[in-house]
């Protein structure tokens, strides 16, 4: 088996169904696997999937697992050379899976590689070539220096604004919608991070995984359409939370050691507010 797709799907039953049928019209002499895990959703995707695609593999969890332990249990099945982690609100193009993995076959040096990542009215998803959020790349992204001067690469070391979206680079981290990744990868660095739950383990496992020596690759000579959020809009003051807490959690576990107490306590101290101040901004949304 040359690629194993994962998707989970979380009450997105329509979009779920539309991802799996772009995976299906795929135009490529590469063999696929499909593999479903359903994170205790109520909209009937399980048995619509069962139904009309009986060759994909399907795992139903009792209670939401969360992004990364259930992408986990999918590999832990995979068959796949590559295992490929494909959100359940994209669509992928007919050419996608033949170029990204002539593309990883071509550059042994690459363990992970992502498409062009675009959202429904053709702008870019910046989420999908990025470098890693250090304390002075958040800092120049929250305060509006990266936005102010696009152009420059101090200012843009987390969205990488100064990089053309159209050329392939070697950058930090990619996006968990559209992430594939090297098994050989994969069995050096270990699986996700459960400890994040759907936040965070994209970056985390594109830091491991460059940390060891091999390269992400941004490679935008394919793309996919990416609906974002869709399945994150069913909780909110959840989602909020578990986005500021994946911060604090990356942040914890690769720079503590980097940076001096005070770095560190301005990092932690940043994060509690932004997420105070999100949360806040969340019930005045709910009240109105």
């Amino acid at each position: 088996m040359d690629i194993s797709v994962l998707i989970l799907n979380y009450n997105t039953r329509d979009l779920t169904l539309q991802t799996i049928r772009s995976v299906q019209q795929s135009v490529t002499e590469y063999s696929y696997e499909i593999i479903l895990v359903d994170n205790a959703s109520t909209d009937g995707a399980v048995e619509v999937v069962r139904s009309e695609f009986p060759a994909i593999t399907v795992i139903v969890n009792d209670v939401n697992v969360g992004f990364a332990r259930a992408n986990n249990q999918a590999i832990q099945v995979a068959k796949g050379r590559y295992i490929l982690l494909l959100n359940s609100d994209t669509v992928v193009q007919p050419d996608t899976l033949d170029i990204m993995i002539r593309h990883m076959d071509t550059n042994p040096a690459v363990g992970a590689s992502g498409c062009k990542v675009v959202l429904p009215d053709g702008s870019l998803d910046r989420a999908c070539l990025r470098g890693f959020p250090t304390p002075e790349a958040s800092f120049y992204y929250a305060f509006g220096f990266s936005k102010l001067f696009p152009g420059n690469p101090r200012f843009s070391q987390y969205q990488l604004n100064h990089l053309d979206p159209d050329l392939p680079h070697r950058i930090d981290c990619l996006v968990g919608a559209f992430m594939l990744v090297r098994r050989e990868a994969i069995e050096q660095v270990g699986m996700l991070d459960d400890t994040f739950f759907m936040y965070g383990e994209d970056i985390d496992w594109c830091y491991r995984i460059k940390e060891v020596g091999w390269e992400i690759s941004y490679y935008p000579l394919t793309r996919i359409i990416h609906y974002k959020g869709a399945s994150s809009r069913r909780k909110p003051v959840k989602i909020v939370y578990e986005f500021y807490r994946a911060m604090w959690v990356f942040h914890r576990k690769h720079f503590i050691p980097k940076y001096s107490w005070v770095v560190n306590a301005m990092v932690f101290a940043g994060i509690s507010l932004k997420l105070t101040l999100a949360l806040v901004q969340n019930q005045i949304r709910r009240m109105r």
